[in-house]
């Protein structure tokens, strides 16, 4: 046999392994444990954006968790005390996020769920530190709009205000 041809085919034969090591590693979205009950999409939902400093997220696994047109919002107050509000897409919003330079650690606290037939409003009451189990560095609610196609949950909104001075969170939701 021709060593230029051995060559060849060893090579070849190492590409395919590393191409299904790579496929075998790589997960299969979504998990059914993360769209098969509420309780599991809200863990995701919490699960995607939390990591250490540098980490990007797995933003394939939040595109499984969210609708195709999925909108995605973020309020609060300005520098001079006027409200404000960001609407974008989930591509927008994953752009905008980026690779976090610090730490951001997202835990749910308490939760209300209002569901009638095929949609459920979550009222999610959110505490955020900078190290996993750190010292709470910020808080606020979430409101996250679900639905149900029959065979799984799907995020289709959500939005959030952050707790502040002038804006405490009700004793009901903390």
């Amino acid at each position: 046999m021709n060593i230029k041809l051995i060559k060849s085919v060893t090579v070849f034969l190492f590409m395919c392994l590393i191409t299904n090591a790579q496929k075998s590693n790589k997960k299969d979205y979504p998990l059914k444990e993360d769209v098969e009950t509420i309780d599991g999409i809200i863990k995701a939902y919490y699960d995607v954006i939390s990591g250490p400093a540098g980490q990007p997220r797995d933003w394939e696994r939040d595109l499984s968790l969210h609708h195709p047109n999925a909108l995605i919002s973020v309020t609060g107050m300005d520098k001079n005390n006027k409200p404000y509000i960001i609407s974008q897409n989930l591509s927008e919003y994953h752009k905008s996020f980026g690779v976090p330079k610090i730490g951001f650690w997202e835990y749910e606290i308490e939760r209300e769920t209002q569901k009638f037939g095929n949609i459920t409003h979550v009222w999610s009451t959110y505490e955020t530190t900078a190290e996993k189990n750190g010292p709470v560095t910020e808080r606020g609610i979430n409101s996250i709009q679900l639905y149900n196609d029959g065979n799984r949950w799907w995020i289709l909104s959500w939005m959030f205000d952050s707790e502040r001075t002038e804006n405490q969170i009700p004793k009901k939701h903390d």
